[in-house]
């Protein structure tokens, strides 16, 4: 089955977040590769598929400016209630990350992925989302992506999943992205079941 709005709505409408499959308490594995970005307090940071991650609020509290993207509207206004008038400064985008970005954004210096790519296994859908990087992502900015590594489960939320390596994710940013960094994570689930991630950190230099 193909990752769709009404598959991730009844998803969110339907589970509280802390039984969800890619729930964290913590964001300490992405900020390792976060504060390895000079100022990056000072950033425009881009979320494809934010879900209801606590990692909205981390980055709120050092007052950077979010863009925040979800294909589900469920998972954005629950997260439009939690944060009651904090999110006065977010812009909100409920769309299809595989599909063009709109170009009235503010420019983005660092896109986030945690566990979304993965999600996306149609090639035309994969080449949708990279390219979306690339357009959005301006040059001296940076990207960071945490997903399921090539021995990670092959399922999650019941879709099939697109497993990934370094050298996949390097070879579909292109010679205009340099690794910086990079590392492996298991991280254990809201069922105590181990999931392998590879975690990376690009820069976009041309």
């Amino acid at each position: 089955m193909k990752s769709s709005s009404k598959h991730w709505d009844t998803i969110f409408s339907n589970t509280e977040d802390s039984k969800l499959g890619w729930y964290e308490k913590t964001v300490s594995q992405t900020l390792k590769l976060l504060n390895q970005i000079p100022e990056w307090e000072k950033s425009t940071i881009f979320l494809p598929g934010v879900g209801t991650s606590v990692l909205i609020e981390e980055l709120l509290s050092k007052s950077v400016r979010l863009v925040l993207n979800d294909i589900s509207i469920e998972a954005l206004n629950r997260v439009k209630d939690r944060l009651n008038d904090k999110g006065e400064k977010i812009v909100w985008l409920c769309q299809d990350i595989a599909q063009p970005i709109q170009s009235t954004l503010p420019e983005i210096d660092i896109w986030i992925d945690r566990a979304v790519l993965h999600f996306l296994t149609d090639e035309d859908d994969i080449n949708g989302y990279f390219e979306s990087v690339k357009s959005t992502l301006k040059t001296g900015g940076h990207v960071i992506f945490a997903e399921f590594s090539k021995t990670g489960a092959p399922k999650c939320a019941g879709l099939t999943l697109h497993r990934y390596s370094i050298e996949e994710l390097s070879e579909k940013l292109g010679s205009s992205f340099k690794l910086i960094s990079n590392f492996d994570y298991t991280y254990i689930n809201p069922n105590g079941d181990p999931r392998p991630y590879v975690y990376a950190l690009f820069k976009k230099e041309k």
